[in-house]
């Protein structure tokens, strides 16, 4: 009764609506899901979406968008993920090049900068705050929390490859936590790692030809930007969407450590508020890649380093669907995510020590202060009152206008 068409042509207007509407996080995205797909339209038994989320929550990449593939491909086959992704994805994508474009045009506005005066630091807080939650949740002993300060210790006192230190930890996870020790009960999985794919993601990020100097703005389109530019990007945010250990958020290590130190297409002050402005948007944070690519190769630049972060996420669903519940279940893959996850927490609370340097220097000591009392209060609202994140962005930029506006001018 339900045709091959129907079913493509309902998968794409309920993503595409989702993917416009779906606010509040991967924790919003995924009771939406659950809401149509179990509860209202019963395409999938609670039984198949637990399964599915069980699935998506160990792959790296972002959990809700690959749930949405996997919903995709039970209903309708290769070509039902493939739509069911891209409309989700394809409404945070737009929202991104226009935000990212009338960044670049006004940034020498002062208004924006003052907007930006109060996000910076919001930003801040919503990274302290991920770290905070997904420390509790994940570690369990003292040997997690030693794993998570020694990335801390390495990645601010060395120039050490990020993806390098997730593999370290990854490899003591399996010593340490593996099927022949000991151990208490795992806890609760939200990535995981492909081990065969290990001696593909140990290659270096910064593997492209470094500027001298910060990359200047692209054209609009930038399309003369692609012989030089196109391989480098999709092959960068390919390697960076296979490694998104622990949620999201873990994209800001990835990139900061390639795009402002190592390869200087962004600024940390363009970083910072890039990742505010992915906050914004519906979308998974990973969207962020839009806002990159944008700067180093326009829109064509933005699309590819969207399809290059999102392939991994498409391909774990699309191709190893039937080997993917047997993977979860393995003691050794289980053992080596108990020591990435580990590495991930450690990772971004270092990412945010510069990031938190570049917010909170400012050009007096009371703009200073500022910046560290909003951010103070934004990690209260979002840990005490559980204020979702795209509510605190645009609060922080009220703030941020009016403090600069009274005390800046």
């Amino acid at each position: 009764m339900n045709t091959k068409r129907d079913r493509l042509r309902d998968l794409a207007q309920l993503f595409l609506r989702l993917g416009a509407a779906g606010f509040g996080g991967p924790q919003a995205h995924i009771a939406m899901q659950l809401d149509e797909v179990v509860v209202q339209r019963q395409w999938l038994t609670t039984e198949q979406f637990s399964e599915g989320l069980a699935i998506c929550e160990m792959l790296p990449g972002p959990a809700s968008t690959q749930l949405g593939i996997y919903i995709g491909y039970v209903r309708a086959g290769q070509l039902g993920a493939l739509i069911a992704g891209l409309c989700f994805i394809t409404p945070a994508f737009l929202i991104l090049v226009f935000l990212s474009w009338m960044y670049f045009r006004f940034q020498s506005l002062p208004q924006l900068e003052y907007l930006f005066l109060g996000i910076s630091p919001v930003v801040v807080a919503i990274i302290v705050g991920f770290c905070w939650k997904l420390a509790k949740r994940t570690l369990r002993d003292w040997i997690g929390g030693a794993i998570a300060i020694a990335t801390i210790v390495v990645m601010l006192a060395l120039s050490i490859n990020v993806l390098l230190t997730f593999i370290i930890a990854g490899i003591l996870g399996l010593v340490i936590y593996g099927p022949r020790m000991s151990t208490p009960p795992n806890p609760p999985v939200n990535s995981a790692w492909l081990l065969p794919l290990l001696p593909t993601m140990s290659l270096t990020l910064a593997t492209v030809g470094v500027p001298g100097e910060v990359l200047a703005l692209s054209s609009f389109w930038g399309l003369e930007r692609l012989q030089d530019y196109a391989l480098p990007l999709a092959s960068f945010f390919l390697q960076v969407g296979s490694f998104i250990f622990g949620g999201g958020l873990v994209i800001i290590p990835l990139l900061e450590a390639e795009v402002v130190d190592h390869l200087h297409w962004l600024t940390r002050t363009e970083f910072i508020n890039g990742v505010a402005l992915g906050q914004l948007t519906p979308g998974p944070v990973v969207i962020t890649a839009a806002f990159v690519g944008y700067k180093v190769a326009g829109v064509v630049g933005a699309l590819i380093a969207t399809i290059a972060i999102f392939t991994p996420s498409f391909a774990f669903i699309m191709l190893a669907s039937p080997i993917l519940s047997r993977i979860r279940r393995s003691p050794w893959v289980r053992a080596f995510l108990r020591g990435v996850t580990s590495a991930v927490i450690g990772a971004v609370a270092a990412a945010s020590v510069p990031l938190a340097q570049t917010a909170f220097t400012q050009d007096t000591v009371v703009l200073s202060g500022i910046t560290i009392a909003i951010a103070i209060a934004a990690l209260v609202a979002l840990l005490r009152f559980k204020t979702p994140a795209w509510q605190l962005v645009p609060a922080g930029a009220v703030m941020g206008l009016l403090v600069g506006t009274l005390v800046g001018s």
